[in-house]
This record gives C-alpha cells, sequence and structure tokens, in this order.
C-alpha cells in the first residue's frame, strides 16, 4: 500500500509539472489546436521531419516563417506577417473562437490573421510535409478541405506542388514577390506572376508593372524562353488553363530531392536545387542572365542573339533597322521596319518560317485552340492584319495556333530547339520569298509580246551597264595610277601597313599586320569624322578632360544630335595606347552587357586614333571611393550593388560572352558609375581572348596594374580567370574599406589593405575594416560575408580561388555556404617567430595612377 502511494504521488507530480511547464517545451508536432498556441520558443515540424514552423528575427524585428528542417543555414519559404512584424520577443501565434488563425503581440494586439470570413467553430492548423501550412475542420474526414493554406499567398519562394496563378472560384491571385532587402521580408520591389492577359506564360514585373522579363508562352513542353527546360528530367511542370483555374506548378520526380523558385530583391527569378553532396544550394537557372533577356531590348520586328555581334538582328529579309544611327551604336530599342521593297500584297504575301525562337509577348495575341498548325496558316494568310502564328501547343497530338496582329516584340532566337524557343512563322512579302507559284502562272500564261518586250528590255539594260563598266574601269586605272605615284613619294620608313582600313564606310582591323600575317576577324565599329570629335569636346579642351592615363586623357563631348559620349584620345606617342586601340577595337563587336561600358565608335585620321563611348555620369569608382568627402554617398546598399555589378560583368567575360575574356586591368579605375551607380567595367585594351579548352596562359611582358594583379602572374606571367578572381576581391576589399590595396611589400600593414584585412579576420575585428563614414546602417552579416568573399578571391594560390558563377552565388544568397579563406596572395605563412614577408621580387616597377604597368616576368 505504501508503496503505491508512493508511485500515486510520483506520477501526480509528473502529471502537474507537464501541465504547467508543457507551454514552454519545444514542440515537437506538426499542429496547433485552439487549447494549445504555439508561442516565441516553440516550433511545428512536419510529420516527416521535412519543414519546420516559428518565430525567427531579423534586424530586431519578429515573424512567423516557414524553413526546411535539416538544411543549415536556415532556408526560408513564408513569411505570414512579412508587413507587420513583432517589435518585441513575446507574442503567439493562436486559433481564435471564428476558426481563424491570428498572431498576437505582447498586448495580445492582432498582427496577423488568416482572415476568413466563413466561420467556424473548431479547426486546427497543420504544416504538412510539402511545406504548406493549412487551417483546417478539426474533425473533417477528408484531410484536404483547408479552409485556408499558406499556399494561397506565396512570399517570394514557389515550392513543389505550389500553384502559381488564379483561382477563379475565389479570386485568389497567387504571386511572388521579391523581399525588400536580404535581411528584411518585407514586400520588395518585384514579383513574379502567371499572365492572366493573352496566352499563358510568367512575367517578372517591377513596383510599376513594367516588365522586367518574360518566359514567353507556353507551348505544352516548356516556356519557349527558358533554356534547357525541355531537358530537365528531375521535375515536371504543368501549366493548366480551365473554368476554375489559371495555375503554374511544378513536381519533383524524385521526393528526396528539393527544388525552389525563389524572386529575389535584385529582381532575378533563380531556381535553386539543393545538392546533398556538397551540402550547398546550387542555382539551376537564374532570369534575366543576359543581354537578350531584357524586355523589349531589340525593339519590335527585331530580336536577339547571343551569338551575333550586334546581338540584336532584324527579321530578314524584308526588314531593317528603325533608326540606324542607333542601331549602328549597339542600341536596338528602336526595333526594325519593312524596308520600302518589301511591302505587303495580302493576296501574295507569304510567312517566312524562323527557327528556335522565343515566341513574341503575347499579351494581345489571338488563340484558337481547335486549329492545327497548317489551318492556322491559311488563317493568317487570309486575315490580312495577321503578322505572325506559330503552334500553341507542341507536344505530340498537340492542337491550337497563336496568332499575333500587332507588331512584333521581345523575341530571342537560340542555337538549337534542345536549348530553347520552337518554330514562329512571320508574314513577309512575296518578292522576299523568292519565285512563288503565283509568279510561275503568270509567266505561263504571258504573251509572246510580253516576251519581245522583256528581251529588248534586257538587250538595252545590258548595253547600259557595259558601257558604266567600261567608264568605270578607266576611272579606277586613273586613281590608281595617282595612288601609286604618291605612294612612291612617302618615306620608307612611314610604308608600314596601316592598322585599319575603311570598308564600306566603317573601320575595320587591317586583314594584315606588320609581318605579314594574316587577319581572320574584320569587325565592323561605327566611324566618327574626327572634325565632329573636334567640335564635340569643345577642341579638347580642359573644360572637357574627364581623366588621364598613360594612354593619353579622356574628353566629354556633346554631339550634333545632342548624345553626350566620352572620348578616348590615344597619346601619338604611345605605343601601347596603340595596341589597346586595336584590341579594344577586335573586342568591341564581341562584347555586349548591362554591366560593360559600350563603345560606340571610334576615329582613325592620320595620327589621331579615338574610341567613343557611352558617358557615364558618375565617371569611375576610384573618384567617389578614395575621396573622404565623396565616399559618405557610397552607402553600403550601393556599394554591395556596384560589387555585384562587377561579379556580374566579369562572369560574362568569362563564361557567358561567345569567347572567354581575361580582362587583366580589373582596378576602380576602371569601374565606371552611370547616373544610377551602376557600375560598368571599361578599357578592355590588356584584354585577352582564350580559346574554348584554353584556361592558362604565359606572357613575358607583365601589364596591369600593380596592387591589383595576382601572384602568380606578377611573378611568372601566368593569366587565366583566376587573375581577374584576385582583381575582384581586391576590389571589393577596397570598395568594403574605401581604402586603396598599394600592394607593396615595403608598406606597413597598416597600409597594405589584403595583410590588415587577414590581420582583422583572424582576430575576429573583421568588421572593422568597414569604411567609418557608413558604419551606422549595415547588416553586419552581409558586409562580413563580403569581406570573407573579398579574401576567398585574393588566396595565394590560384586553384583555391572560386570561379566568379560561385562568387555570384555566394553574393545573391545568404544561405549558400562559404568555405573558410587561406593564406592571401603576395605573402607566405609564418614560419616560427618570422613575420610574414612579401613573394614580390624587390626589382618590380610599380605605376600606380597610370593605366599601363608594364612588368617583365621571370
Amino acid at each position: 500500500m505504501k508503496t503505491l502511494n508512493r508511485h500515486g504521488t510520483a506520477f501526480i507530480f509528473i502529471f502537474i509539472f507537464y501541465l504547467i511547464f508543457y507551454p514552454f517545451l519545444s514542440v515537437a508536432i506538426d499542429t496547433i489546436t485552439p487549447t494549445q498556441p504555439l508561442t516565441m520558443n516553440q516550433t511545428l515540424v512536419s510529420n516527416g521531419q521535412v519543414f519546420e514552423l516559428g518565430f525567427f528575427n531579423t534586424s530586431n524585428n519578429f515573424y512567423i516563417g516557414i524553413w526546411y528542417n535539416q538544411i543549415q543555414p536556415r532556408t526560408i519559404v513564408w513569411v505570414a506577417n512579412r508587413d507587420t512584424p513583432i517589435n518585441s520577443s513575446t507574442g503567439k501565434l493562436t486559433i481564435i473562437d471564428n476558426g481563424n488563425l491570428m498572431l498576437v503581440d505582447k498586448a495580445d494586439t492582432a498582427v496577423w490573421s488568416s482572415n476568413q470570413s466563413t466561420p467556424m467553430v473548431k479547426t486546427v492548423a497543420q504544416l504538412l510535409d510539402n511545406g504548406n501550412f493549412v487551417l483546417r475542420p478539426e474533425n473533417d474526414e477528408n484531410p484536404e478541405n483547408y479552409i485556408w493554406q499558406s499556399f494561397d499567398y506565396p512570399t517570394d519562394t514557389q515550392l513543389p506542388g505550389m500553384k502559381l496563378g488564379w483561382d477563379r472560384k475565389s479570386g485568389i491571385n497567387r504571386v511572388l514577390r521579391s523581399w525588400k532587402t536580404n535581411e528584411d521580408p518585407a514586400t520588395g520591389d518585384y514579383s513574379y506572376q502567371v499572365n492572366m492577359i493573352g496566352f499563358r506564360e510568367l512575367l517578372l514585373l517591377n513596383n510599376d508593372g513594367k516588365i522586367i522579363w518574360r518566359t514567353g508562352p507556353w507551348n505544352g513542353r516548356k516556356f519557349s524562353g527558358v533554356p534547357g527546360m525541355k531537358t530537365v528530367s528531375i521535375m515536371q511542370f504543368e501549366f493548366e488553363e480551365n473554368s476554375e483555374e489559371i495555375i503554374y506548378s511544378f513536381e519533383m520526380l524524385n521526393a528526396s530531392l528539393y527544388s525552389r523558385v525563389v524572386m529575389n530583391s535584385s529582381g532575378i527569378a533563380q531556381r535553386f536545387v539543393w545538392a546533398e553532396t556538397t551540402k550547398t544550394w546550387n542555382v539551376f537557372w537564374s532570369f534575366p542572365d543576359d543581354y537578350c533577356d531584357k524586355f523589349g531590348e531589340c525593339g519590335s520586328f527585331g530580336f536577339c542573339d547571343a551569338n551575333t555581334a550586334p546581338m540584336c538582328n532584324c527579321m530578314t529579309p524584308g526588314f531593317e533597322p528603325k533608326n540606324k544611327q542607333a542601331w549602328d551604336f549597339r542600341d536596338g530599342s528602336d526595333g526594325c521596319v519593312r524596308n520600302r521593297s518589301s511591302k505587303l500584297d495580302c493576296g501574295s504575301d507569304g510567312f517566312l518560317p524562323l527557327k528556335n525562337m522565343k515566341l513574341p509577348e503575347s499579351s494581345k495575341a489571338f488563340v484558337d485552340q481547335t486549329k492545327n498548325l497548317s489551318e492556322c496558316g491559311e488563317i493568317c494568310k487570309k486575315k490580312c492584319s495577321c503578322a505572325a502564328y506559330a503552334n500553341m501547343d507542341v507536344t505530340e497530338g498537340g492542337s491550337g495556333c497563336l496568332i499575333w496582329e500587332m507588331d512584333l516584340v521581345d523575341m530571342r532566337r537560340y542555337a538549337d530547339s534542345e536549348i530553347g524557343g520552337q518554330d514562329f512563322y512571320v508574314r513577309v512579302a512575296a518578292s522576299n520569298l523568292g519565285e512563288s507559284p503565283m509568279t510561275k502562272s503568270s509567266k505561263n500564261s504571258s504573251s509572246s509580246n510580253n516576251k519581245v518586250v522583256k528581251l529588248v528590255g534586257i538587250t538595252i539594260g545590258s548595253c547600259v551597264v557595259l558601257i558604266f563598266l567600261i567608264i568605270l574601269f578607266h576611272l579606277m586605272r586613273k586613281k590608281l595610277q595617282r595612288l601609286k605615284k604618291l605612294e612612291s613619294d612617302i618615306p620608307a620608313p612611314e610604308k608600314r601597313v596601316k592598322d585599319f582600313i575603311l570598308k564600306d564606310g566603317v573601320v575595320v582591323p587591317n586583314k594584315r599586320d606588320y609581318y605579314g600575317e594574316t587577319k581572320t576577324d574584320e569587325l565592323e565599329l561605327p566611324l566618327f569624322d574626327f572634325m565632329t570629335l573636334v567640335m564635340a569636346t569643345n577642341n579638347f579642351s580642359n573644360s572637357s578632360k574627364l581623366g588621364q592615363g598613360g594612354f593619353g586623357c579622356v574628353y566629354k563631348g556633346t554631339l550634333k544630335e545632342g548624345e553626350v559620349v566620352a572620348v578616348k584620345r590615344l597619346s601619338r606617342i604611345s605605343e601601347q595606347g596603340i595596341e589597346e586601340l586595336k584590341n579594344e577595337v577586335q573586342l568591341i563587336a564581341k562584347l555586349q552587357h548591362r554591366n560593360l561600358v559600350r563603345v560606340l565608335g571610334c576615329c582613325i585620321e592620320a595620327e589621331e586614333k579615338l574610341l567613343v563611348y557611352e558617358f557615364m555620369e558618375n565617371k569611375s569608382l576610384d573618384m567617389f571611393l578614395f575621396d573622404k568627402e565623396k565616399n559618405v554617398t557610397l552607402s553600403w546598399k550601393i556599394r554591395l550593388e556596384i560589387i555585384c555589378g562587377i561579379a556580374r560583368g566579369i562572369l560574362y567575360l568569362h563564361q557567358d560572352s561567345r569567347f572567354k575574356v581575361i580582362h587583366r586591368d580589373l582596378k576602380a579605375s576602371n569601374i565606371l558609375l552611370d547616373r544610377q551607380m551602376n557600375a560598368k567595367i571599361s578599357d578592355f585594351g590588356m584584354a585577352r581572348i582564350f580559346g574554348g579548352d584554353q584556361n592558362v596562359a604565359k606572357t613575358k611582358k607583365v601589364v596591369g596594374t600593380y596592387g591589383y594583379m595576382s601572384p602568380e602572374y606578377a611573378m611568372d606571367g601566368h593569366f587565366s580567370t583566376k587573375s581577374d578572381v584576385f582583381s575582384f576581391g581586391v576590389l571589393v576589399l577596397e570598395i568594403i574599406s574605401g581604402k586603396k590595396n598599394t600592394g607593396s611589400c615595403y608598406t606597413s600593414s597598416q597600409h597594405n589593405l589584403l595583410r590588415q584585412t587577414w590581420t582583422l579576420w583572424n582576430e575576429g575585428k573583421a568588421l572593422e575594416l568597414l569604411d567609418e563614414s557608413i558604419r551606422a546602417n549595415i547588416f553586419e552579416n552581409e558586409v562580413l560575408r563580403c569581406i570573407q568573399i573579398g579574401l576567398l578571391c585574393v588566396q595565394e594560390h590560384p586553384e583555391d580561388r572560386p570561379n566568379m558563377s560561385n562568387i555570384l552565388l555566394l553574393l545573391s544568397s545568404e544561405i549558400a555556404q562559404i568555405s573558410l579563406p587561406k593564406y592571401p596572395g603576395f605573402f607566405i605563412r609564418k614560419r616560427n617567430t618570422e613575420t610574414e614577408f612579401s613573394r614580390i621580387q624587390d626589382d618590380l616597377r610599380s605605376i600606380n595612377e597610370i593605366t599601363v604597368s608594364i612588368l617583365h616576368g621571370r
């Protein structure tokens, strides 16, 4: 009896303890009930341990969110009260009397609610394994009878099974909206949503409703503007339109694989896939990704092709640039128009097939789901206002057609159908299709009189042409004789082959160099008259001068049309300047990116050699960064955007352009800033093109700027993409600190930026590196992450440095894992009690303030 009393007393004690302290224990269940709310120190975990729901905080604000339970660092996929945070560490999520979910703060004031109008007496809220948080009747036999679900109110992330688009019954339109910043989940500036007007596709919009990028229409297998979507084998995509909904969703074919789509705060839509082996999120695709992804970049009746130079093309034959001058300056936004010789005639027009095309913007396209492609062509031919048509569904047995009656906008051509695009048929005049059957028929029925008239006409025409050719030959012969005489009067030293020649009104590199070797590339670049540039720059006056370097001077100029430009005038005595111009002309037609400065043309007359660039209102980064009065204008947000812009530009050079390009002279003075402080890389005079399989090159003549050069390049002349990565790392640390890296082995650690950063990092004081002028308003995690990325880039050994695609991923994602940096370049490790010392040879000469520093490698 005594034993029973002891056991009974113990049981009662445990039961009372459980009742008192249960609310404060970590909840390991997946459900909230009216009697069991969720408090700050508790979380829900889905039944299969996939997702977790609870409170999280950022910048002293508290939110209810959902994240992956077993993935670190925390990856948040949904936020309930994104625009109404709790400002204290006390709050709870509960089910109130009318069955709704409600988030309340410490004063029991409602902060957020599920806000369902239909009252329910008994409900429960459950976190499911697919990441959906649902509110349902407590004893409903149908577990999918949801009163409310988080999948109907996404934030910035789409998960497998989550639908984007419009539910016609409830009127809910499911849209992804970016976070305001990486640290602030409030509604940001960009949205990713299903197009509700016209045909089915996804749009990326800014807050003004302007289209930034679009997927292209869904064709039954893929979006025509999402490369590689067709070949994805781990996912299944669905776009459904019926009487109940217009939705897009995806599913993972292997439930153990994780993938998500994120609309990030920078205006980029990205798909991530979790790599279990490396424990990181890998970017599967990202949009907009390049120049051709920008909406409407080539205007009406123009299409973009990343494999051509320039990238904007008219839908030839029968079309020409609407604004030829702007087109020559690589601005295709005005698009194309039909030329005079290609007037349409509804009765005789035909259709030109274009392969692998991202279909045009389709908000006003006509859709007929009952017609096949052949019937669609017949409809379009009879309808004189029809500009183009295409298949609506390209799957086997698919039907339906799309017809455009307006200007065709935002098209792109891909290299092959496996990458992207589909067949597209554009209306053109019969003359642009060659000889049509109608023309043949009329010829067979022509009378003999018409034949005689044609024969006489051909005879007379031939005689006129013959006479013209004889006169032309005579004039050319006399001109050649005069040129030969002039050439004989030129002193022998001047008789070398010219660097450039005038061909069809544009300047191109000469096919022969000084040694008689044949050049295969002829890259066209618009030609400016020298006097035009003299007038534009007020005779190259000092008041127009923007800057000066070893190559010569840069001037601000205003053309007759009012366009403001920057004119680089190469020094007459600078041989390096001549080589720089030749190299830049050879590269210019191959490179186009929003983070590269555009070259608009050149001028080569007598001893004058000039390049004309787009004008950058805020000049170069160094003019702000190293000026104590101006650097306060570079807030941390602006500095981070500059870092990311430089990274995107280098990634394009290394990986996404037609050629692998090594810049070799990345530095603060070669980063220009436009009116909105967007960074653009300039000066490609030192750049080198690598072959497809080439990774490293060696030179006996090391060129660049001391302080930015990697050790393997400065000492041994070896350069590669990792050399540019090193320079980028120096730039990152300079942008963070506002201090210039001297790169000298003789300066104290106080002045050597790499040494100073490494010391502070190891002492746990890395934030002390941050420019004092911006320490008030920062996100410490962002700053520390950027410092760590900078140190990874300047590691001593090239193979330890990340490539630019990884760097951009680390910059754009706070959840991607980042490794610890090793020793920076130019310094070897301490041995015993010895001090660090430089690996740079004592005889290296530096020219810090001049664009070109010439060093001789070992």
